[in-house]
């Protein structure tokens, strides 16, 4: 890893360890392309937390779209947004998209009442960040990559409700979708982008890696609300770092 890319690195690892572990069993050779993406892709979520004031974090998001959206590199961009525009345009369109779907996320009154309102929210997300992987790597999964970065998205979001919940950010409105039911339409879009994609070969499967555990948390998250109040999902370190090695080894989630 040159000296430039380490901090970006480091920076991954600290807020975003579950997309930094994914990198690190993807071969070395492909890693450069990866974290700058994850990098930005982690400010973007950061954002809508910055201010409590709805306007002032939209002002903080639009930061950063000002910078992607920008046709050059801009003269105050920070390590992480400089590494993007050494690469491929739509590389910044798709976290571009990424960071336009964040908007949502500086309304805190604003929780999900439609299934299909959530899912065009991961899609746009969970999905546009997938994109922005598989294009940084030269590759392009199409709608069944999206479709995998969002129910790998929806595993992570349904584990942090009780967390959304305590911070005066519910999710999910009081008669909005069940659990249960956005967990199994997961794994129906688990198994039909793995029906388009898996087996994948490398550099692809470099940008599929984050989302291994996400069968497991669905299934974890359809269990739990069924048997009462959701719990956040803490898998064993031993069996996300075997599905880690195993789609490594393989090619499959």
């Amino acid at each position: 890893m040159s000296a430039d890319l380490a901090p970006i690195a480091a920076q991954v690892e600290a807020g975003d360890p579950l997309r930094f572990a994914a990198t690190m069993a993807a071969p070395a050779a492909l890693r450069p392309a990866l974290w700058p993406v994850y990098a930005v892709n982690l400010e973007l979520a950061r954002a809508p937390w910055a201010a409590r004031e709805p306007l002032l974090a939209e002002m903080r998001l639009q930061w950063w779209i000002d910078r992607l959206a920008a046709p050059d590199l801009p003269a105050n961009a920070p390590p992480a947004l400089a590494a993007l525009f050494e690469g491929p345009a739509k590389v910044r369109a798709a976290l571009l998209g990424v960071a336009e779907a964040r908007r949502r996320d500086c309304h805190p009154d604003s929780p999900f009442a439609r299934a299909e309102d959530l899912w065009a929210y991961l899609e746009a997300t969970g999905g546009g960040v997938m994109r922005a992987a598989a294009a940084a790597l030269g590759c392009d999964g199409g709608a069944a990559l999206v479709d995998l970065g969002a129910a790998a998205a929806l595993g992570g979001w349904l584990a942090a409700l009780p967390e959304l919940d305590a911070r005066g950010r519910p999710g999910l409105a009081p008669a909005g979708p069940r659990i249960t039911d956005l967990a199994q339409q997961g794994l129906a879009r688990l198994d039909r982008a793995g029906d388009a994609l898996l087996p994948a070969a490398w550099p692809l499967r470099a940008a599929l890696l984050p989302a291994v555990d996400a069968r497991a948390e669905l299934r974890a998250a359809r269990a739990r609300d069924a048997a009462g109040p959701l719990a956040g999902f803490s898998g064993s370190p031993f069996l996300r770092a075997l599905r880690r090695t195993r789609t490594g080894l393989t090619g499959m989630l």
